[in-house]
């Protein structure tokens, strides 16, 4: 992962990965809706393609490209199953196809848009590195000495030891990245920044367990063994990525 963010020439690496990742875990989304028996199942092959657009799309320096997307990918739908002979649950089919969009295409596409800007290539390091150390610290301070349940009818395993475990592994990468990357911040100032981006991954996790519990579904795949699948592994990494990503533009526009 550290190649493809760390290069940017001849191609947009990045981009390219993202985008691949991106409409494998938009796949697998709209497979685990449609295993829910829904009346209306969601638009699949529209919802994939609106995806990569959302993801490529800051690599094309068009102002309005993203208020286009969004329109379009609440509109066709709509107009898609209003016209429909049979209208049941036509809502619900639209509901799930744009969730897709948004949830997987316009969350990711913060990434790349953040590997545009000044410093970017660190700073997507700096997300992708202090959210797997939260939930690595998540992780084993959770199962070391977990025993108070954070939410315990979305995912009964996660534990407020387990979050605070995060936030500390969070911190102390922030502060170790500080050293080893160029980043306009302070180590006082890395500390809230990394407390916040352990949050809003952990709050991603969340997320995409309600999802599955809503489903029905263990793993949205089983693309990698042990781990899930592509939906799985990027559940923390776009809420901590779209958090960054605005930390950074502000912080270069004072």
């Amino acid at each position: 992962m550290g190649v493809v963010v760390w290069f940017d020439e001849p191609l947009p690496w990045l981009a390219i990965f993202a985008a691949i990742w991106g409409v494998m875990a938009a796949l697998e989304f709209y497979k685990a809706v449609t295993s829910s028996k829904q009346k209306v199942p969601p638009l699949t092959i529209f919802g994939l393609v609106w995806t990569l657009f959302f993801i490529i799309s800051p690599l094309f320096d068009y102002p309005y490209l993203n208020i286009i997307l969004l329109a379009s990918a609440l509109a066709l739908p709509a107009i898609w199953f209003l016209l429909r002979r049979y209208r049941e649950g036509a809502f619900m089919g639209w509901a799930w196809t744009v969730t897709g969009i948004l949830y997987i295409g316009w969350l990711l596409s913060h990434l790349v848009a953040l590997r545009g800007l000044d410093s970017g290539r660190d700073w997507v390091l700096f997300a992708l590195f202090i959210t797997f150390a939260s939930d690595s610290a998540a992780y084993f301070m959770g199962s070391a000495i977990g025993k108070h349940p954070l939410a315990p009818s979305i995912s009964p395993k996660k534990t407020w030891e387990g979050a605070a475990g995060g936030i500390l592994g969070a911190i102390g990468s922030g502060l170790l990245l500080v050293m080893l990357l160029d980043l306009p911040v302070t180590y006082i100032q890395v500390i809230p920044l990394s407390i916040a981006v352990s949050i809003f991954g952990q709050f991603g996790d969340l997320l995409e367990s309600l999802f599955k519990r809503r489903t029905g579904v263990k793993d949205s795949g089983k693309a990698m063994p042990g781990h899930g699948g592509f939906l799985d592994r990027m559940d923390s990494v776009v809420f901590a990525g779209v958090f960054v990503y605005y930390y950074a533009v502000i912080l270069s526009n004072g």
